[in-house]
């Protein structure tokens, strides 16, 4: 019997994307159909989304819903089946999904993805006259709110949160919370109070009946003090019901063979194809010709990811023989220092500022080694496209990076098993060590080729993780419709990321 579930996201490729939640919600659905497992997804009617949209049926109209008239409608955008919040009022507007056009959050946030939660739970119930849901999936903060409004309204769905970034709370200040439509004892430690105010995901983390993170390591991670954001103790008091799921990628969207971004295409047995991308790489960021490796950078531009510490490398970067392609946008400081070390190091270092998915393609399929120097990162999937496409990753030791990447130390290079080179700690006498030891390596023709071919080698597609997410769903959905649980248990057994 097929397993319906409502995955409220806030964005999904290719219809709206700002990161990897984007790419992971839309390839959901595609990598859960093969488990018997029907996903419908829930997103804001942005304009890109109300464009894209075919076949819209009305489902519902809201009088006001947060103070706007609003509509919910069913439909069908390429390969996704889609339920769409239509409120114009707070998604027909300029800038991103999140911000306004300089890049500040919209005021009005709570409202915007307040409203979106309680209309996904409107749905997953089947309040219009529409079957209800198996279960619902929430999001990040823009859909925690979610579970916790399945929690109040007593109802008998389901639902799972899954953790991409922690460190996104959704953080509101308290006089919101009676604009909420919750009931007044919500507003407490055990429900959506988080710091003297209203936590988005807090309240998702302490209502829904399952958590799951993008990685096992990550799941570990957040239960502590260092990575947590003030909700390790909510997270180790829930640790019986957290579970890490590493990310997949799309192996149709990511396929060097196919991939129409690319100058030339390639698979395992013919890596030399890679050079004409490489040529088209310095051709595109304005490098000089050399022998040294091109060392590539697709990231937010934040701390987070480590990009200030690697901003303060581009001079060791071309001592040591290298060259730098960077794409990507954040922090204003850190994009500057990048655009400065350009101008410093013309020829060497080319720096574009923004966002480009033809470029990025291009800088896997043709640059030598992907730099994710992140100090905590839940899963990573720009390590997982260098992996896909002989870009040997260079990344810090946290979170999904440590669980997708086998270091290149001397055993696994003598095993033939190893991806990647991992470092500890991100500072500037780490990074200098691995680069230097990555360009050591880059001089062996051999083995350089070789962690190309055994990252080729690695499966991570979507395969083993949808078939996790489907066991997941069934276990606690069968409580409400025991036939479900018919389905075959997965070839291994899903694991709790955090013990007793």
């Amino acid at each position: 019997m097929s397993l319906k579930v409502l995955s409220v996201v806030s964005e999904a490729y290719p219809l709206v994307k700002t990161g990897g939640l984007g790419d992971v919600a839309g390839a959901l659905p595609s990598a859960l159909a093969p488990h018997g497992v029907e996903v419908t997804t829930f997103l804001p009617g942005y304009p890109s989304v109300m464009k894209a949209l075919r076949d819209a049926v009305v489902l519902h109209s809201y009088d006001s819903l947060f103070g706007e008239k609003a509509q919910i409608l069913s439909g069908w955008a390429g390969k996704l089946k889609l339920i769409v919040l239509d409120l114009p009022g707070f998604y027909d507007r300029p800038g991103g999904p999140y911000c306004d056009a300089s890049g500040k959050d919209w005021d009005d946030n709570w409202r915007r993805f307040g409203a979106f939660s309680r209309a996904a739970a409107d749905v997953a119930q089947g309040k219009f006259n529409m079957p209800s849901f198996d279960v619902l999936h929430a999001h990040d903060w823009q859909a925690a709110m979610a579970p916790a409004y399945l929690h109040y309204d007593g109802a008998h769905v389901p639902s799972i949160m899954t953790v991409h970034n922690i460190a996104f709370a959704g953080w509101f200040p308290n006089d919101i919370f009676v604009w909420l439509g919750l009931p007044w004892h919500a507003y407490s430690m055990h429900g959506v109070e988080y710091y003297g105010g209203v936590g988005f995901l807090k309240a998702g983390l302490f209502c829904a009946d399952a958590i799951t993170t993008v990685s096992p390591t990550y799941a570990e991670e957040i239960g502590d003090a260092h990575f947590g954001m003030g909700l390790e103790g909510l997270v180790r008091a829930r640790r019986d019901r957290v579970y890490g799921i590493v990310n997949g990628i799309d192996t149709e969207v990511w396929n060097p063979a196919e991939d129409p971004h690319l100058l030339a295409q390639y698979e395992r047995l013919t890596l030399n194809r890679r050079l004409q991308n490489r040529l088209q790489v310095e051709k595109a960021f304005d490098l000089d010709g050399g022998t040294g490796p091109i060392f590539c950078v697709v990231s937010r531009l934040t701390t987070q990811k480590g990009m200030d510490v690697l901003a303060g490398m581009a001079e060791n970067i071309v001592t040591m023989g290298g060259r730098l392609a960077l794409i990507g946008t954040g922090e204003h400081y850190i994009e500057n220092a990048f655009m400065d070390a350009a101008k410093r190091f013309k020829g060497r270092i080319g720096v574009k500022i923004g966002y480009d998915e033809e470029l990025s393609h291009l800088l896997q399929g043709g640059s030598d080694a992907i730099l994710v120097p992140s100090r905590f990162e839940p899963c990573g999937l720009t390590q997982l496209y260098g992996l896909r496409y002989g870009c040997v990753p260079i990344a810090a030791h946290t979170g999904g990076l440590a669980d997708t990447i086998i270091d290149a130390n001397e055993a696994a290079l003598s095993a033939g098993v190893a991806t990647g080179f991992l470092f500890d700690e991100v500072n500037h006498d780490t990074l200098s060590r691995v680069l230097s030891h990555a360009i050591y390596r880059y001089q062996d023709r051999p083995t350089w080729k070789a962690l190309q071919e055994q990252g080729m080698r690695m499966d991570f597609s979507w395969r083993r993780s949808g078939q996790r997410y489907a066991e997941l769903y069934r276990r606690f959905a069968k409580k409400n419709a025991p036939e479900l649980a018919e389905e075959p248990a997965p070839e291994e057994p899903l694991q709790e990321a955090v013990s007793g």
